[in-house]
C-alpha cells in the first residue's frame, strides 16, 4: 500500500509563510509566492502539496492545480536535478530552437517529457522565456543561456555532466 507524505511547514517556513500573506488583500492572491516557498522547502510540487496549500490559501485543490499548471517554472514529481527548458516560440523558432531542440535530445538520448534514467536532466518543450532578442535561448533550473549555438549547447550540457 502506497502512503502519501504529510506536507506542512515548520516553525520557520510558517513564518515565511505568515510575511507573504501581509503583501496581499486576499490569501488566494500569494499562491504563486506560496508555491515558490513550497518549492523551495521541498523541491517540487506535487498533489499532495498543492491540497496543503489550498488549505492554507483558503482555495480549492483544483484552483491551486490551475496556476500550478499554467507556469513552467515549478518542478513536477520526477523531474531531473536539471530541468531544460527549450523555448520554441517565434522569435527562438526563427533563429534555430528547433536544431538545438533536436540536438538536446540526441545528445542525451532524451525525449520531450522524458527523464534520463540517472535523473540528472529533463527536457521541456516551453512557450516565451522572455529572451527574445537573444535567441534561441533555453533555461535550465530557471537559468537563462541565450544566442545558442549547438556548441555552447554542448559546452552548458558537458559543464552541468
Amino acid at each position: 500500500m502506497k502512503t502519501t507524505q504529510k506536507y506542512e511547514f515548520n516553525q520557520e517556513q510558517m513564518a515565511k509563510f505568515q510575511e507573504i500573506l501581509t503583501h496581499y488583500p486576499q490569501k488566494r492572491s500569494a499562491i504563486l509566492p506560496a508555491l515558490y516557498l513550497a518549492q523551495e522547502t521541498w523541491g517540487e510540487i506535487n498533489p499532495a502539496i498543492m491540497e496543503y496549500l489550498a488549505s492554507l490559501l483558503e482555495m480549492t485543490p483544483a484552483k491551486v492545480r490551475e496556476v500550478f499548471e499554467f507556469y513552467t517554472f515549478f518542478r513536477r514529481p520526477g523531474c531531473g536535478k536539471y530541468r531544460i527548458d527549450v523555448c520554441h516560440t517565434l522569435s527562438c523558432a526563427l533563429r534555430g530552437a528547433k536544431d538545438i531542440l533536436e540536438h538536446i535530445k540526441k545528445k542525451l538520448n532524451l525525449e520531450v517529457g522524458e527523464t534520463t534514467k540517472d535523473g540528472k536532466f529533463s527536457l521541456t518543450k516551453v512557450e516565451c522565456i522572455a529572451a527574445c532578442d537573444k535567441a534561441p535561448a533555453i533555461q535550465i533550473n530557471g537559468e537563462y543561456y541565450e544566442n545558442l549555438t549547438l556548441e555552447k549547447v554542448d559546452k552548458i550540457l558537458d559543464s552541468l555532466e
